[in-house]
Order: structure tokens, then C-alpha cells, then sequence
């Protein structure tokens, strides 16, 4: 399937606000692809197809994920927000037949991250937070430490989410802890090195 012919699909899928959303994810992907020497077809195709799974109502998405064999972690029942990526992942490869595992992991893991994320699913999860249609406060100051400095960015990108998640009472999801704590980590090591 071309990107073009993804790109009508998921127009089809999700709403208007959410199509914006993904097409800015995926320029900006592709941007710090190219800034980071990352696979930028690979990021394009990433950023598009992240949120593919979004729109899906909650028990549909939790029937769906059952009948494909996901299986979701406990918190993923209670934070609606937490199932779409990984269905998302399931959708890419079975309706916009993407193979590749790098593209598939990034849409997996775009919203909580992991532990020593590679490069491709840092620049998603950045990018969905980054990309032209979200407004919130001090934006414009990530976006530029985002073109220099890809974990520092991460890491910022984190500490607001988690700040985000812990403001509205809400559950926080363990990978993200830890892919915050290995960025942190792995920046002070290189601190000491110096």
C-alpha cells in the first residue's frame, strides 16, 4: 500500500481533528528523522498510522483487541487512552499491511514509551506531541530542543505527561516511568563521561 492510499484509508477512519493531528505528526516525524538520520520514509509512515486505532470506541476497541489476541495490561482498562496504540499496531499491519517491526514498535509504544527506546519510537513519541495542531504552554521551546537535543526533549516530553496524567488523578502507565528513568539515567552517564 502506497502512503498515499494509507493516507485516504485513515481518512476514513478517524475524524477531522484526529486526521489533522496525524498528518502533522507524520511532517513532523519525517523532520526529526532527517535532523537525527533516522529512516524518514519509516518515520513518515510511523507518524501517519499512530493514531489509526484512536477513534474506536472503547469496548469495540476492547472486543477488537480480544479477538486478535492483544493482550492489554490491567491498566489499559481503565485509561481508554492506553488502548489504541497497541491495537493501532494490530490495525497497521493487518488493514494498511505495514511489515515492518521498527514502524509497528513506534506505534506500539507511542504513547507510554519503554526502556531504552530506539530511535524511530523516540521520534514518534515525540512527534505526537510536538506537531503543529497541539497547543500547549511552552511548546515552541520543546519544538526548538527537539531539533538539538532528542533525549532532553524526551525527557521533557515525559515529565509533562506525567505531570499531565498525575494532575487528572489518573493511573500511570510503568513503561513510561521507566523509559523517563533510563533517558535520565543514560544523560547523566554521559554528564560523568565528560
Amino acid at each position: 500500500m502506497t502512503e498515499q492510499q494509507m493516507e485516504e484509508k485513515l481518512h476514513t477512519m478517524v475524524d477531522e481533528k484526529r486526521f489533522i493531528h496525524c498528518i502533522g505528526v507524520r511532517d513532523t516525524a519525517e523532520m526529526l528523522a532527517k535532523q537525527y538520520a533516522a529512516d524518514q520514509e519509516k518515520a513518515r509512515v510511523a507518524g501517519l498510522l499512530h493514531d489509526c486505532a484512536k477513534n474506536i470506541p472503547k469496548d469495540t476497541a476492547v472486543a477488537m483487541c480480544r479477538e486478535a489476541g492483544i493482550e492489554l495490561k490491567p491498566i489499559c482498562l481503565i485509561e481508554r487512552g492506553l488502548i489504541h496504540p497497541y491495537l493501532g499496531a494490530y490495525i497497521a499491519k493487518t488493514q494498511f499491511n505495514v511489515t515492518d517491526e521498527d514502524v509497528l514498535q513506534a506505534i506500539y509504544y507511542h504513547t507510554t514509551g519503554h526502556e531504552d527506546m530506539p530511535l524511530l519510537t523516540k521520534i514518534i513519541y515525540l512527534s505526537d506531541m510536538i506537531e503543529p495542531s497541539r497547543q500547549i504552554p511552552r511548546l515552541q521551546e520543546l519544538r526548538d530542543l527537539a531539533m538539538r537535543d532528542l533525549d532532553a526533549a524526551l525527557i521533557q516530553c515525559i515529565n509533562s505527561t506525567i505531570t499531565h496524567v498525575l494532575g487528572k488523578g489518573s493511573v500511570l502507565d510503568c513503561d513510561t516511568v521507566a523509559a523517563r528513568n533510563f533517558l535520565v539515567m543514560e544523560k547523566r552517564k554521559l554528564a560523568a563521561e565528560k
